[in-house]
């Protein structure tokens, strides 16, 4: 192959063995498509190719990822919109012979199995470091650890008690991404070995695992979304790239090599004087026993 595509908002080129997927930056594309910049999507990846009529004297060429190749789509579990989906390339009718062209080379190119779901990620995740801002929080992934530190004002006094929270990867099993154009958005992270007690429903969004364990914005293990709070552009690469770390570090287990090591995080005086203050306020408020307070300010002095 090696021929070049172009559509709205997206450019195909394809080579033997992928397609290299770049996403335009200007205003009418989506903020999801321009964060992602460019993917590569090796044919071991693709489950089947579609060429269907679109709207407006349009076609949409769309490639099937198998289940399990992708992190993005694994986190995004359906939720995404049309528009947002980064296997569609939405072209001019008359260029419909040629994309037809493409899908049938692509086809032929598909080797047997594709129809079953991948045992490994294919499609490389978004690259960290990630993060984002929360309802009731700031979320941060480097790689190795994921950091939920609480917002003052949105986060619930549940999320105070328990504190900031730190969780490394190896000790988790995947996340729960629900979009927060969904009511009661959210990114919950999936504990590896979770705690005896009763489970909820999973939801959408369930990259790996089981959500248990109380609602979201109660839970010191999620985070919550809400008007201009953790946006699909950026809280869904963020579930992505903790999901495909969640996957990489389950693989080293299995063959015995020990994951990397975590630093300590170290805290700001400043902002750890500040979350006393807070603490302080909740204790005052009848939010806090005496034994709470005083464990959680030990806490925060060991940060320093």
């Amino acid at each position: 192959m090696g021929d070049v595509l172009a559509g709205f908002h997206a450019t195909w080129e394809f080579a033997e063995d992928s397609v290299l997927i770049r996403y335009e930056r200007g205003i009418r594309t989506p903020k999801l498509l321009q964060v992602l910049g460019e993917r590569r999507v090796p044919l071991t990846a693709i489950d089947t190719v579609t060429l269907v009529p679109g709207r407006r004297g349009t076609v949409v060429l769309r490639a099937v990822p198998r289940a399990g190749a992708d992190p993005l789509m694994e986190a995004a579990a359906g939720q995404l919109k049309e528009s947002c989906d980064p296997y569609r390339l939405v072209l001019p009718a008359e260029r419909a012979e040629l994309a037809e062209f493409h899908a049938a080379q692509i086809r032929d190119r598909l080797g047997p199995g594709v129809a079953e779901p991948a045992e490994s990620f294919l499609v490389a995740a978004p690259e960290g470091p990630q993060q984002f801002k929360a309802y009731d929080g700031k979320a941060s992934f480097d790689g190795s650890v994921v950091s939920f530190r609480w917002s003052r004002t949105g986060a619930s006094s549940a999320k105070w008690k328990a504190g900031d929270q730190s969780f490394p990867v190896a000790a988790l099993s995947g996340v729960e991404w629900r979009s927060p154009e969904i009511l009661d958005g959210y990114l919950r992270l999936l504990p590896r070995h979770p705690a005896p007690g009763p489970a909820t429903a999973p939801g959408p969004g369930t990259g790996s695992g089981t959500a248990t364990g109380p609602a979201a914005d109660h839970d010191p293990a999620a985070v919550v979304f809400g008007l201009g709070y953790g946006p699909v552009h950026e809280s869904l690469p963020f579930a992505a790239a903790v999901l495909a770390a969640t996957r990489s570090s389950a693989a080293r287990s299995g063959t015995g090599e020990s994951a990397p090591p975590v630093a300590a995080l170290r805290s700001d005086p400043a902002d750890i004087a500040e979350r006393i203050r807070h603490l302080g306020e909740l204790h005052l408020a009848g939010l806090l026993t005496d034994e709470e307070f005083t464990t959680k300010k030990k806490e925060l002095l060991a940060q320093l």
